[in-house]
């Protein structure tokens, strides 16, 4: 049976999909090639062109097959019908986790330790470095789990002929120049080119009907026939015929998807940031050890005139302590707690995380690039406005349609015309389930569709007016053919439908008792938005995420789709993704621009990520099929939709378990809320550190004063493992998306450490000298003010604004609050005792420092949200100067000269326009 998408060339302008011919899956490089998906100049080389060399083992007899000495020949020749991928050693990839700045800082301090002979501070550092090594391995998404789907994705096994007998073998076997057999339900399990011959040997001019939506996000069946390309994992919808393989493995066009996903490894933006805070720290961290380390050395040889081994050894003890307690050792562990929690609040919205630090990633992305078919759309087509003739409505029309249907039909256009009657018509709402029967009708006789007419027809009986007549649906032109008089009304109404992407079809019966054909009206049919998508593009769009659509169908009806969305309709076709007369920045600014693009395949839309993220934006991708994978994996958040393929469930971040796109939001509101507390804690640790840092170096060099290494670290241990509970408190969720701005949080950082060393060293010597206390109360007092006051501030860094906008939340308070009152004691009572110069303190110096840092956070409060409001991006890139930043700052001046422009024209329009009505209203009177 043939279907309607079988139309005259001349309606081929209202087709509402494309039909994708072999030309447009040219695969392209993406930095140097021209070549339009759909389009195909008479100069450029067809994908499915194959060399001279392979066309000759292409002229198989269909009949006998390949022979197996052949076979095993090409076997040889092009490998196995697989994709091969290399896979990564698990033990090495465990150990890659005891790798950078931050891991080789411990392990260098671990080795120092046993050296020192410091157990303890050996085993707490080993303990450290093994739990952040295997909850970064857990969370992990695994690369190689995406090459994995798109290997299931291959058929199994197929039937082939050989040697002249008809046999199954198993897919991998297959080589170019095997006859295969295509029938209805097989998955292609190579690239083949249809031959026009059915199973039985015997020429056919039935095409098949291909969907291969997951390769090219198509929503129809694509028809196919003879010396037409059928690509490897799409499925045969309909028909049957013998095609031979001309593409095997990683040369078919999931190949290159599969090849697109296994060069995307680069290192995510979180990882990045995190490296770029360890590396500050850790630099600042070694420079300063270094020089106490010098001094001490240069002071020992000062005074007793040798350095012995010894006295190394214990110069290397004291700045080990004071190392260990000033790494961010628990930096990775406490944001990956933090996200995992994320994470979790992610699940209960039915969004799956995947790979754990894109809950941070998705809070900074700032372009969100989604597939149209299945995502923002249906994937089904449903009846749309149609045009009516005079006289008519849509319910005669309608019926006039069900009656001239196919019923037990898959054809989608079959479906989508008899549900809408089925819904819409009185009489078949009154009788559901009633298949072809209308009450009061009779088909007499059905004329199903064929290629020639180009129509149904059916001849119908009217049971209460006893009258019979014909009615008939089809191509609009052929429809349209058939009656008499002028018909320039419906042409055009067919040319407003080809302009908007729309499928039409005409719809005619004749008069009873006469053949004169009356035109009923036309419908249309559209692959319509899914009933949330505008409200979710349009809630992104308050968010300050941009939406651009992404699809494999026509321009025009990317441009009707997104106008239904909300979306703006500059929709660029793919050529201008690889136009090699445009230089690179002019690329990006296309891309940049646009609403959305259209006509692409998946090198396009890896394309479209690739360009976006060279400007150094965060783009998040939504797909479903195995050709949103190769961008699902490129992109720093890429999404899998419901109901996707496993090959973009595995290349994505995410995975939305709800249909559409409206868990997105909830996505982003919680990544942002997760992002502030990542933010937060950031902020927090990178000031006590420069504070420790500080306060140590000066007051180790002026005073040569070190404190008792039990109470250092237990400072380190105590205030980290309490900030784990930031993952848990309450956030301020940011309208725009958010960015990291790390030389504004160093620049902070650092003035607030600084006010906090002033206080520090205002206790040490108001205790020392002024108030006269023992060398053992001494050290109690400043561990536990070193311990209260960097850490109160963590308050006042959770929020941009004054603490008091938002408060914390209950757990988070007591964690924080109970850390220091366990501080408290172990100062008061001196649990630690003398013996390692620890004395113990009355309960007012106790309180009276905890109150002391109360305040100094409330302080350090005001002069945060002064600097916050006081700073630009202007100013970043007056401080640090950089080529990004001041081509950022010129941009951001050319923009706001063009708005002033602009405001200034619309204000001279409306005064014009004022003066207009000024002078009608005096005319008037």
């Amino acid at each position: 049976m043939m279907s309607y998408k079988q139309l005259s060339e001349a309606d081929e302008m209202n087709s509402f999909f494309i039909t994708p011919r072999d030309e447009e899956y040219t695969p392209l490089t993406l930095t140097t090639s021209n070549t339009s998906p759909s389009r195909t100049n008479s100069h450029t080389q067809s994908p499915d062109d194959i060399p001279p060399d392979l066309e000759r083992l292409l002229q198989t007899d269909p009949r006998q097959g390949l022979d197996y000495p052949a076979v095993l020949e090409r076997q040889k020749q092009f490998g196995r019908n697989e994709i091969i991928e290399k896979k990564r050693n698990r033990f090495l990839h465990f150990l890659s986790f005891f790798m950078g700045t931050i891991a080789y800082l411990i392990e260098i301090s671990i080795v120092l330790t046993a050296v020192t002979r410091d157990w303890v501070n050996f085993g707490i550092l080993l303990g450290l470095l093994i739990i952040n090594a295997i909850i970064g391995f857990s969370e992990e998404a695994k690369a190689e789990s995406a090459l994995d789907a798109l290997k299931s994705t291959l058929a199994l096994h197929t039937r082939c002929i050989r040697g002249g007998q008809l046999i199954e073998v198993d897919a991998r076997d297959l080589v170019p120049g095997d006859v295969i057999v295509m029938r209805l339900g097989d998955i292609v399990p190579a690239d083949a080119r249809l031959l026009g011959i059915d199973a039985t040997g015997e020429p056919t001019s039935l095409n098949l009907q291909v969907d291969q939506s997951s390769l090219t996000g198509e929503s129809l069946p694509a028809d196919k026939g003879a010396g037409e390309s059928v690509y490897s994992s799409s499925i045969i919808k309909q028909g049957q015929q013998l095609a031979v393989v001309t593409k095997t493995g990683a040369n078919t066009f999931i190949g290159r998807a599969a090849s697109l996903i296994s060069i995307t490894t680069e290192s995510g933006h979180f990882q990045q940031i995190i490296g770029q805070i360890g590396n500050f720290l850790i630099f600042l961290t070694i420079i300063l050890v270094l020089i106490i380390f010098i001094v001490d050395v240069v002071d020992t040889k000062i005074r007793t005139g040798t350095v012995t081994g010894q006295d190394i050894l214990d110069t290397l003890e004291e700045i080990i302590v004071l190392t260990v307690a000033a790494i961010p050792v628990g930096l990775p562990t406490v944001m990956s707690v933090t996200m995992a929690v994320g994470a979790k609040q992610l699940a209960s919205r039915q969004v799956i995380v995947k790979r754990l630090t894109a809950v941070e990633e998705f809070a900074s992305v700032s372009i969100l690039c989604s597939d149209k078919t299945g995502t923002l759309t249906l994937n089904e087509l449903t009846f749309d406005e149609p045009y009516l003739s005079p006289g008519e409505t849509t319910d005669s029309l309608l019926l006039d349609a069900y009656l001239a249907s196919e019923p037990g039909t898959n054809d989608p256009i079959e479906k989508a015309v008899r549900e809408a009657a089925e819904s819409t018509v009185p009489a078949l709402r009154a009788n559901p389930g009633s298949h072809h029967g209308v009450p009061g009708y009779k088909i007499t006789n059905f004329i199903p569709f064929n290629p020639s007419s180009k129509m149904t027809q059916a001849t119908v009986t009217n049971l209460d007016l006893h009258t019979s007549y014909q009615v008939c649906k089809g191509a609009p032109q052929v429809i349209i053919g058939l009656v008499d008089g002028d018909n320039a009304a419906y042409e055009d109404a067919i040319a407003r439908f080809a302009t908007r992407g729309l499928r039409a079809l005409g719809v005619a019966r004749t008069l009873p008792g006469t053949s004169e054909w009356k035109m009923v009206g036309l419908i249309s049919l559209l692959d319509p938005p899914r009933p949330d998508s505008a409200d979710t593009i349009a809630e992104c769009l308050r968010h300050g995420v941009s939406v651009k659509m992404i699809t494999g169908d026509q321009t025009i009806i990317a441009k009707e789709v997104a106008g239904r969305l909300g979306l703006g309709r500059v929709i660029l076709d793919a050529n201008h993704l690889v136009d090699n007369t445009k230089s690179d920045e002019e690329l990006i600014e296309n891309c940049i621009r646009a609403d959305g693009f259209a006509e692409v395949i998946p090198e396009h839309k890896y394309r479209v990520v690739e360009l976006l993220q060279s400007r150094g934006l965060l783009v998040a991708m939504t797909g479903d099929g195995v050709n949103d994978a190769p961008a699902l994996k490129k992109a720093n958040v890429g999404i899998a939709v419901q109901g996707c393929t496993d090959a973009a469930r595995s290349a994505a971040d995410i995975v939305l378990l709800a249909p559409g796109l409206s868990t997105i939001i909830d996505g982003i509101k919680t990544s942002r809320a997760i992002f502030q507390r990542l933010r937060s804690y950031a902020l927090y640790r990178i000031t006590s550190t420069i504070h420790f840092l500080i306060f140590f170096f000066i007051i180790t060099i002026a005073e040569d004063w070190q404190m008792p290494a039990i109470l250092l670290i237990l400072i380190c241990v105590l205030n980290d493992a309490a900030t784990l509970v930031i993952a848990v408190d309450n956030a301020v969720i940011s309208p725009h998306p958010d960015k990291w701005r790390l030389g504004q949080l160093i620049f902070l950082s650092c003035v607030l450490a600084s006010i906090l060393s002033l206080f520090s060293f205002a206790h040490f010597y108001i205790a020392r000298d002024i108030m006269h206390v023992t060398s053992q109360q001494l050290s109690t007092i400043m561990y536990l003010h070193i311990s209260s006051a960097p850490h109160f501030v963590i308050f006042s860094t959770r929020i941009a604004d004054y603490w008091w906008r938002n408060r914390p939340s209950i757990v988070f308070t007591a964690v924080i609050l109970g850390t220091q009152v366990i501080a408290l004691i172990f100062s008061i009572f001196g649990v630690f005792g003398e013996s390692v110069n620890v004395g113990a303190i009355s309960w007012a110096w106790g309180l009276a420092i905890l109150g002391i840092s109360l305040v100094t956070f409330m302080l350090l409060d005001f002069v945060k949200v002064w600097i916050l409001r006081s700073w630009s991006f202007e100013l970043t890139a007056k401080l640090w100067p950089t080529p990004g930043r001041r081509a950022r700052v010129r941009q951001r001046e050319l923009t706001r000269q063009r708005h002033e422009n602009a405001q200034h024209n619309w204000g001279r329009v409306a005064k014009a326009a004022r003066v207009v009505q000024i002078a009608k209203a005096f005319q008037n009177f």
